[in-house]
């Protein structure tokens, strides 16, 4: 029988949000109940964290309706944490106990294979997600692998540095599969989380290039404006000149049609979103070869991030400096900020402030 190791400050129990089952947020006003559960202990080469934000994601959306079902119920949701580690398990030798760290969507992977081996773990068959097959950050405490966890820089706050994790990282992977040279045009379909990121990055990274923003509502595009977007306006809107390159960050399909469209030739389309929702699915019949494929335009996906696109994205972070804009929630008011996210009510990432 494992015997707990005693410590002042790590209490028995804890408090989780926790998802118990299965079903469209709009016929609950609690997908997630608070649960007091026994406080985790960290395994071989494992972590204790203690949790002090944790960012909320279209993800997490995503588990509760089933399109990226967990593992097992219930679960504790949440794969961009940022907090502070607390207790080291056997075997670690990363000497990170007392440092502030992230955890990011890979909990783990198997290491083995081929893509593990090329430095692309985010394509590992194997892999374990974070508050999907493993208990994630909606909590005061997780456990996590050493190797998986990230060093978060200084003057990087606990609730800025959350969505960097996700909507940041995956974003600063989707430009760099943009292939984008300086001066070409970059374009953004939706603009949340990773939107806003992305635009940051983009203008630092690409001084003179323009950037064009797609997006539904007046605030999200008065938004794009305000952090320095050459246009903005509706998918079905025709920009100033057609984009070089555009980056998808919805969960629908219908703008990656418009983007398509919008393309010009020899353009790149990269998807950053993991799951497409299916009500407008229908729309893919409407692909017509001339109109959206034709001249060399290109379609790619990406599929999440490695802990590479991690840790260099905290780097161009702290280097901008980048500043997220983040709205903050209590732990027991996920719900609500879940609520708000699928209403469609964005602005920059939101956030579970913990500590």
């Amino acid at each position: 029988m494992r015997v707990r190791t005693k410590s002042a400050h790590i209490p028995p129990n804890m408090r989780a949000m926790r998802i118990h089952q299965l079903g469209p947020i709009e016929e609950s006003s609690s997908p997630l109940q608070l649960d007091v559960i026994t406080t985790p202990e960290p395994g071989y080469a494992q972590v204790l964290i203690k949790v002090h934000a944790c960012g909320v994601c279209h993800t997490e959306l995503d588990e509760i309706e089933g399109r990226t079902a967990p593992a097992a119920l219930p679960m504790t949701p949440g794969h961009q944490v940022v907090g502070a580690v607390i207790a080291e398990g056997p075997g670690c030798r990363l000497e990170l106990k007392g440092k502030r760290v992230g955890v990011a969507w890979i909990h783990s992977a198997c290491g083995t294979c081929k893509w593990c081996a090329s430095g692309r773990e985010n394509l590992c068959p194997d892999f374990i997600a974070c508050g999907r097959d493993a208990p994630g950050g909606y909590a005061q405490f997780m456990v996590a692998h050493e190797e998986f966890v990230h060093e978060i820089p200084a003057g990087i706050g606990d609730c800025e540095a959350t969505p960097l994790l996700c909507a940041g990282a995956v974003g600063y992977r989707a430009l760099s599969l943009c292939e984008l040279s300086n001066g070409q045009t970059l374009a953004l379909t939706g603009f949340g989380a990773s939107g806003h990121l992305v635009l940051q990055m983009s203008r630092f990274l690409y001084p003179d290039t323009d950037i064009y923003v797609f997006a539904r509502s007046r605030k999200e595009r008065a938004f794009a404006l305000e952090l320095g977007a050459a246009w903005a306006g509706d998918s079905g809107d025709r920009p100033p000149r057609l984009p070089d390159a555009i980056i998808d960050t919805t969960p629908a399909w219908l703008p990656v049609l418009a983007a398509m469209e919008n393309l010009a030739p020899g353009g790149r389309l990269v998807i950053n979103a993991i799951r497409k929702e299916a009500g407008d699915q229908d729309l893919l019949s409407q692909l017509d070869y001339e109109r959206h494929l034709w001249r060399e335009k290109s379609m790619r996906t990406v599929a999440n991030v490695t802990r590479k696109d991690v840790r260099e994205c905290l780097e161009l972070a702290a280097q901008i400096p980048l500043r997220p804009h983040v709205t903050e929630y209590s732990l027991e008011e996920a719900n609500t900020a879940l609520i708000e996210l699928r209403q469609g009510h964005i602005r920059g990432a939101k956030v579970l402030h913990l500590a």
